[in-house]
């Protein structure tokens, strides 16, 4: 493991920057938490009005297919931010799934404003623990895992509106999330992952004791069996890295250990990443994306043992 200073710019980081990458799609109806339940990993028919969820939509066989940060505004409405790149599609297939559900599904996105807040511009009152949520008339603001030591939040408002907190570039965003270790999945890498490999089942994003949905069994199964081959890890790149890249060790240059999941530049020098790679493949040898030079960080939260 290694890490390496920050500039003092990094550290103070405060304000709120508009996420355009990000979509909305709204679930409305006296079933809407009921079917959110049965096709997410999540636990939606327990959620309070308090807090939101993080959760994810797979495949029959597992696999991610979207990444979602859930809030219930009302007994019958609740809103689901996730990558605007794959909403559309992911909206398609969760529809082909409503038959005779009494809710409907919609892309709400031209309809709501999100922002990621950083430090000082997140509410105080805004409880401490990940993934809670407070409404403040018709904005909601959802406790995200802090990024070294600064607090985050996303923020969703109705469209036209915005946090009232000094601006923030968008690059800052894009450096927190990442060094937050908790990724979003995009276009590059859908369908790549089960949720263990993102670390969900650590951050709150995975609920082994609810019913069944679309890829439960594998998930289920890759948790049980024994210990996860492959996990999420913080990288420093010395060059420019993107989602979808390949990751390699230097003990076989032929196959990959690893997949850059999510990617930003490091306002202190280089890029952060997020990668997915096999736990073997951490071994303190350098690994490398293309002609990036990269360095595992230590994880800013703590995995759950394996069950």
């Amino acid at each position: 493991m290694s890490s390496y200073p920050l500039s003092d710019a990094v550290h103070v980081a405060s304000g709120a920057a508009a996420l355009p990458e990000l979509g909305v799609i709204a679930a409305e109806g006296e079933q809407a938490a009921a079917f959110l339940h049965g096709q997410l990993t999540q636990d939606f028919s327990l959620m309070g009005f308090s807090e939101a969820r993080l959760a994810a939509f797979c495949s029959a066989k597992g696999r991610m297919l979207a990444s979602f940060v859930a809030v219930k505004r009302g007994p019958d409405q609740l809103l689901l931010v996730c990558s605007r790149d794959l909403l559309a599609a992911t909206l398609k297939r969760l529809q082909m799934f409503v038959l005779r559900a009494k809710v409907k599904l919609s892309d709400a996105s031209e309809a709501w404003q999100v922002h990621g807040m950083l430090g000082d511009a997140v509410p105080s009152a805004l409880p401490a623990p990940p993934w809670s949520h407070q409404r403040d008339g018709e904005v909601s603001v959802v406790r995200l895992y802090p990024s070294e030591g600064i607090a985050r939040a996303l923020w969703i408002g109705p469209a036209g509106t915005a946090p009232d907190a000094a601006p923030l570039a968008h690059e800052s965003w894009a450096y927190r999330d990442v060094a937050s270790g908790v990724a979003t999945l995009t276009q590059p890498v859908v369908d790549a992952f089960v949720p263990q490999m993102l670390n969900y089942e650590s951050v709150g994003g995975v609920n082994f004791k609810k019913g069944c949905y679309p890829g439960q069994e594998v998930v289920a199964r890759s948790q049980f069996r024994g210990t996860l081959k492959r996990r999420a890890f913080v990288l420093r790149a010395d060059a420019p890295v993107q989602a979808g890249q390949e990751v390699f060790h230097p003990g076989d240059a032929e196959q990959p250990c690893g997949t850059v999941v999510q990617a930003a530049i490091d306002p202190a020098g280089g890029w952060r990443a997020i990668a997915s790679l096999q736990v073997a493949a951490v071994d303190g040898q350098p690994l490398h994306a293309g002609k990036a030079g990269l360095s595992v960080l230590p994880l800013p939260y703590p995995l759950l043992d394996d069950i």
